[in-house]
């Protein structure tokens, strides 16, 4: 039985690794896929849940693995348990760690992630402020703006050539090159939207 554990623990860690090492790097393995988790990839049947997220997956499988041989392997070589009681600790042992491990993934991290579209990083119509002063003609200066929830900075560029000082209110024209083209946003106000 101390094989069976150790082979158990064994493979448990090395898909582990695997694929936390694929999640990083988003390796493709022929027709797997890793590094992409997402709403609607896991398979129907039982364990699914009403959010596509099933609770018996290649995670909470290469987790079980690893927890049910490491304490089989512990509690076989270390405690006086008789091998029925020795197993049935490990099969605790292992639902328990696939069950923190899905807990911990399933239902703290992936529900806060989304996938951005092209819309959440146009630049076009994006209101900021001048942190670094635009010199007349083809003069580069600064903005700072917020987008998806943070704060940015971006090379910027007059729109009609004409200096714009520091912390200036601003709306991005169009961006080009890295570069955005801005206006003032009071002459906006006054003059109309273009």
């Amino acid at each position: 039985m101390d094989s069976f554990y150790l082979i158990c623990f064994c493979v448990g860690l090395v898909l582990s690794l695997v694929s936390v090492i694929g999640g990083f790097a988003h390796l493709h393995i022929g027709r797997i896929h890793m590094g992409h988790i997402g709403h609607g990839h896991a398979a129907h049947g039982a364990g699914h849940h009403g959010d596509g997220l099933s609770s018996v997956n290649g995670f909470t499988v290469t987790a079980f693995l690893c927890w049910f041989g490491g304490a089989g392997y512990l509690l076989h070589r270390l405690s006086i348990f008789v091998a029925p009681l020795v197993l049935l600790l490990a099969i605790i042992s292992g639902i328990a760690g696939a069950a923190l491990l899905w807990a911990v993934l399933f239902k703290l991290l992936l529900p806060r992630e989304r996938v951005l579209t092209p819309e959440d990083t146009e630049m076009a119509g994006v209101l900021a402020q001048v942190s670094n002063s635009i010199r007349d003609g083809n003069g580069i200066g600064e903005i700072i703006f917020s987008q998806t929830g943070a704060r940015r900075a971006s090379a910027a560029r007059s729109a009609d050539g004409l200096a714009i000082e520091r912390g200036a209110e601003v709306v991005v024209i169009r961006y080009e090159r890295g570069v955005a083209y801005v206006r003032r946003w009071d002459d906006d106000l006054t003059n109309g939207l273009p």
